[in-house]
């Protein structure tokens, strides 16, 4: 294992932030493991460094809990469903039959509703019943909250396992002291608490169960990128077509692809044309015009023509299986903010224990008669009501849903403190080619002088132009093919660096180039100079073409600008982030290109090794500095910047460098990324802030300050049913997420 390739775990037996601190200990304790991070929201573990799975497994089961090693990640997803569907039901019985328990206990409790006698009776023959049955329910539906306390106790550690199996054990073993030798205690104070047992336990379980079901919803994204993937394939082999299943196709291999079909791998189109539908990936909702030449990807759909392509890349190399990993990665990164509840974690529950000590102390020995029972019931409430699950999810459950939806949207996240700092961002510096334009240089204008028309001035340009490679012949060669011209082959061709071209086509001499071309060439241009400045100023490069050295007209060609390239900008800039524009294009073009889309500062003729300078000097200024690219030039700026966003059409070195790739191309995704950004840090604050509130209130409020002003001492009852919903409070909070737009 390297630092490139994480090694994944499926953790078992976690029920709160204590125990994600004491796995994650127990993990960066393993020597060789050089990072290790948990994630509560999907009970798993991603270690980096030079260790071997079955040592941290290992390391993990000694903490006391469960380990096994994720190697097949659709495999093992379907088993963590299908293992979360049985402990749900698991659950549910364990909560219904403590719930059960709990009417009988509830009514001992309130004996004088029963009236008469009864008080009497039921002490002698209801206690030692109640006894048992509570005692059942600690032994069927809480064991894993005496297990857990003990193990921890046994790694020196303390986690909600030990509030809940402190309090409940407190509480049985009073009652059945008040029980079995009631004259052993004060009068008024041999009353037992049989009820709390039953109903915090019922509760607690309860609320674990939703919780388990709702967090199981927060997975959705990744589940539906992994069954975009077919089952089978169909390949041709030795002539004949046959189903194969997908782990079997191998690379080389011809797939065919009819309609309605999902393309299984990704390759290279060899045969027939059609729209594929590629939304899952880029999020754009357009079918893309595939023919021979044209690359597919696995888990897009095929709309309606049938495709033969040839398999380039299989199993965990297509673009689907390497999106799921980044998805999977970024979900359980922790960004900065979800670090503070790690902190606190690591000394939260000694800090409880201390302050339940206390409570019981002072009760005790300063509190109204009956002592013992305030002083019990302050105790264990105290205990009950700090167990800190909501803090532990507060995190974890927001950048699942975050992360999730921002796949959606065809927006990769790479890591956590990318999706924090990407809504935090101050100024954005665009590169031009390729991000803000298209990339790919295109006829714009055609101007023909007198006696001339488009058609043969366009002609004659490409004929020549077919002995170039530069790719402004390619853009004049591509225009006279899409409208159907035929071309003649030039001779004699001559390419002169910088200026232009010449040549012979069709008997005539043929010269094509720039002012200065035309000049050598001895050929007027005053004609059209006014029309050739107004192109330039439009970001095109005009090009004169001159026959028998007599001037034929104007041709133009121009990185034309994505047609949503302005939308998108302007949005950034409501969002209140300062858009810059970064290239190595002349002055002229760059500020033309500017003025279309709505940019304000424009830093052009930048050298490829200057480009992260810039972004630098920004970072110095104090800018909070987003840098979008999409070439091999962009790579040094990419990781420079706070967060690098590599245009997903653009290279695999660029997606490398960034922080976030925006899969579709277009800048709408650079600001779906900030809106769902500030979307999911406002989540995670909110589920911060409710979790520590509550904690932070309801402890003192459990151990009686409201007592002497209001005499008002909270019920561990209460307590336990305010502990269980404040965890399903945080992750219906952070489900809300998934019905975010941007």
């Amino acid at each position: 294992m390297n630092a490139a390739s994480p090694l994944r775990l499926a953790i078992e037996g976690m029920r709160c932030a204590g125990c994600v601190a004491s796995v994650e200990t127990a993990l960066r304790g393993v020597a060789g493991v050089a990072e290790a991070n948990v994630n509560f929201a999907d009970h798993t573990a991603e270690v980096r460094g030079a260790v071997a799975a079955l040592t941290l497994i290992a390391a993990v089961e000694k903490a006391g809990y469960r380990a096994s090693e994720i190697v097949d990640e659709e495999a093992a997803e379907r088993e963590k469903q299908a293992t979360e569907k049985i402990r749900y039901r698991a659950l549910l019985r364990k909560s219904v039959f403590a719930l059960i328990v709990a009417v009988p206990a509830l009514a001992f409790g309130f004996p004088a509703m029963l009236g008469g006698a009864m008080p009497h009776t039921l002490m002698h023959w209801g206690s030692p019943v109640l006894a048992l049955l509570t005692l059942a329910v600690m032994l069927y539906s809480g064991p894993q909250f005496f297990t857990g306390a003990w193990k921890s106790l046994r790694n020196r550690a303390a986690t909600m396992d030990t509030l809940i199996a402190l309090g409940m054990g407190a509480a049985w073993g009073y009652s059945v002291a008040v029980t079995v030798a009631p004259a052993w205690f004060p009068a008024g104070a041999a009353e037992p608490f049989w009820d709390v047992i039953p109903v915090v336990i019922g509760l607690v379980v309860l609320g674990q169960a939703l919780e388990m079901r709702a967090r199981g919803r927060t997975s959705e994204a990744v589940q539906r990128l992994i069954g975009l993937r077919p089952k089978t394939a169909r390949v041709v082999r030795a002539g004949q077509e046959i189903d194969i299943p997908l782990s079997e196709v191998r690379v080389g291999d011809t797939v065919r692809v009819r309609p309605g079909e999902k393309i299984p791998v990704d390759g290279a189109v060899i045969e027939g044309s059609s729209r594929v539908d590629e939304s899952m990936l880029t999020g754009e909702p357009m079918p893309v015009e595939k023919q021979p030449g044209s690359e597919v990807s696995g888990g897009t759909l095929n709309k309606n023509g049938t495709l033969l392509f040839t398999a380039t890349r299989v199993g965990k190399d297509t673009a689907l299986s390497r999106i799921v990993e980044m998805v999977r990665q970024a979900q359980g990164a922790k960004p900065a903010i979800g670090r503070i509840a790690d902190r606190v974690a690591a000394w939260f529950v000694p800090v409880v224990l201390v302050i339940a000590a206390i409570a019981f102390i002072v009760w005790f020995s300063l509190g109204p008669e009956p002592r013992l029972n305030h002083a019990m019931v302050a105790a264990v409430t105290v205990l009950v009501i700090a167990c800190p699950c909501a803090l532990g999810l507060a995190t974890p459950m927001s950048v699942m849903v975050g992360v999730g939806k921002a796949a959606e949207y065809g927006i990769l996240i790479r890591n956590g403190d990318a999706l924090q700092l990407t809504g935090q961002l101050t100024t954005v510096v665009l590169d031009k080619t390729g991000t803000v334009t298209l990339g790919k240089p295109a006829v714009t204008a055609l101007v023909p002088a007198d006696g001339w028309s488009e058609e043969e001035l366009l002609r004659v340009a490409a004929s020549l132009e077919t002995g170039s490679e530069h790719p402004l012949a390619e853009a004049i060669v591509a225009a006279a093919n899409a409208r159907g011209y035929t071309l003649s082959s030039p001779q004699a061709f001559q390419a002169v660096a910088g200026q232009g071209v010449q040549g012979v086509v069709d008997g005539r001499t043929i010269h094509f180039g720039n002012a200065r071309f035309m000049e050598h060439a001895e050929v007027a241009t005053e004609t059209l100079q006014d029309q050739a400045h107004q192109l330039a100023g439009q970001a095109a490069t005009p090009m004169f073409l001159a026959v028998d050295g007599q001037l034929a007209g104007i041709i133009a060609v121009a990185d034309p600008v994505k047609p949503d390239s302005q939308a998108a900008i302007a949005r950034l800039r409501a969002l209140g982030i300062k858009v810059v524009m970064l290239t190595g294009d002349n002055a002229a073009t760059a500020e033309a290109v500017a003025r279309q889309v709505g940019i304000d500062s424009v830093h052009a003729e930048v050298l490829p090794q200057d480009k992260d300078k810039q972004v630098a000097a920004l970072i110095a200024q104090g800018e909070k500095t987003g840098m979008v690219g999409d070439g091999i030039n962009d790579a040094p700026a990419l990781a420079r910047a706070d967060v690098g966003f590599a245009i997903g059409s653009g290279t695999d070195v660029a997606i490398e460098a960034a922080d976030v790739t925006l899969m579709s191309g277009s800048l709408h995704g650079m600001a779906n990324a900030v809106a769902i950004s500030r979307a999911t840090v406002r989540n995670i604050r909110q589920n911060l802030f409710g979790a520590f509130i509550y904690n932070t209130l309801g402890i003192p409020v459990a151990a009686g300050v409201l007592y002497p002003a209001f005499g008002l001492l909270l019920n561990p009852m209460i307590a336990g049913a305010a502990m269980a919903m404040s965890s399903v409070t945080v992750v219906s909070n952070a489900g809300r997420l998934r019905w975010f737009r941007p």
